[in-house]
């Protein structure tokens, strides 16, 4: 069972302890709808390994607070362990420290200033197609309603409003085939290749401010596939290029921008998810920078599920206690007085005494 009365990071600990790499998150969804459901205040949806709970009091204003129960694969990093004031493990930082002050609110905070939705979902980690968030979206969609919702990603204690939107593209370089002993009867694709790269070195990022937040884009190749055998000259090149973009743009508007970019080429979209906007000036939004984040808020420089909040209307933040630039790697740990830090400002938030 889960503790909810012990200390955050002893709770974060606990939930660490509980292995739930992506997919294999059946034992902690367990635990967490079991912890919740003893807490009279709040009502309890599972759907498959995602469970939510809400309050219904009736309060003007709703807000949902989300984190995802799934980790990457587990490599030779638990059980988790303390060293100088810092929690060790497979998902400390993302996100279970977030999860931990997720739960902790949701016991604590019974008589909160607004109502609030308490989201913990499954395989955030793995492609958008198994995302839980995504299938609560469709399923149940009146369950993640609200007027403001807070991701706990992993951001260091800073609030991080909206997010870049991410889209890939493979750009196709044709040639003309040849053996490689007549190399002047044919055409090099892999050579020709060497334009599209060009673009790219050239290529100066975007620094747009948006809704008073600058984001930073990048556009870079991530793959090249080309060749046919070790004595033919290719016919074909492929370059597949990554852009984060603002979100300032829409989906097509980045399209359209890196056809542009690429005229002359065959350009094909293999993969694309929308951006979201800070939506800081949405009043709840505004008090919880003011109130959690001392006034202060910086652009997402990656893509988040606050896009999907945003896809339904939700204005969303991120925020959450751990690093992340500690996300996914071996030596991945949580400060603990910063997850300490983070319930207490969000329960003061919450309940109206900060």
């Amino acid at each position: 069972m889960l503790d909810l009365t012990s200390d955050v990071a002893d709770l974060t600990a606990a939930l660490v302890d509980i292995r739930s790499e992506s997919g294999d998150e059946k034992v902690l969804a367990d635990r967490v709808e079991r912890a919740l459901a003893d807490l009279p205040h709040l009502e309890v949806l599972r759907d498959g390994d995602a469970v939510v709970a809400r309050t219904g009091l009736g309060r003007p204003r709703r807000v949902v607070i989300a984190g995802h129960l799934d980790t990457v694969p587990v490599v030779d990093n638990l059980p988790s362990h303390v060293d100088g004031g810092r929690l060790y493990g497979c998902g400390t930082s993302d996100m279970k420290a977030g999860v931990a002050v997720q739960l902790k609110l949701a016991a604590l905070a019974a008589e909160p200033v607004h109502d609030v939705t308490y989201v913990f979902y499954d395989n955030e980690e793995v492609d958008a197609s198994r995302n839980g968030l995504r299938r609560l979206a469709a399923h149940s969609p009146e369950w993640l309603a609200g007027d403001f919702a807070i991701l706990m990603e992993p951001t260091g204690g800073v609030i991080e409003g909206g997010c870049q939107g991410t889209m890939r593209v493979r750009v196709t370089v044709r040639g003309t085939r040849a053996h490689s002993a007549r190399s002047w009867m044919g055409e090099n694709a892999i050579h020709g290749a060497g334009a599209v790269l060009d673009v790219l070195r050239a290529h100066t990022p975007r620094e747009p401010e948006v809704e008073g937040l600058r984001f930073h884009e990048g556009l870079n190749a991530v793959f090249v596939e080309g060749g046919v055998a070790g004595n033919v000259i290719p016919d074909e090149c492929v370059v597949t290029v990554n852009y984060r973009f603002a979100p300032d743009l829409s989906v097509a508007e980045a399209e359209a921008y890196l056809r542009g970019l690429f005229d002359g080429y065959e350009v094909e979209v293999t993969d694309a998810a929308a951006p979201a906007r800070p939506g800081l000036d949405d009043p709840s939004a505004a008090a919880f920078v003011a109130s959690v984040g001392g006034g202060r808020a910086r652009a997402k420089l990656g893509w988040t599920d606050v896009s999907r909040f945003s896809e339904l209307g939700v204005p969303a933040v991120n925020y959450g206690p751990g690093d992340p630039t500690l996300a996914h790697t071996r030596d991945e740990y949580a400060d603990i007085a910063k997850i300490r830090e983070a319930e207490e400002r969000m329960l003061g938030w919450l309940t109206g005494e900060r």
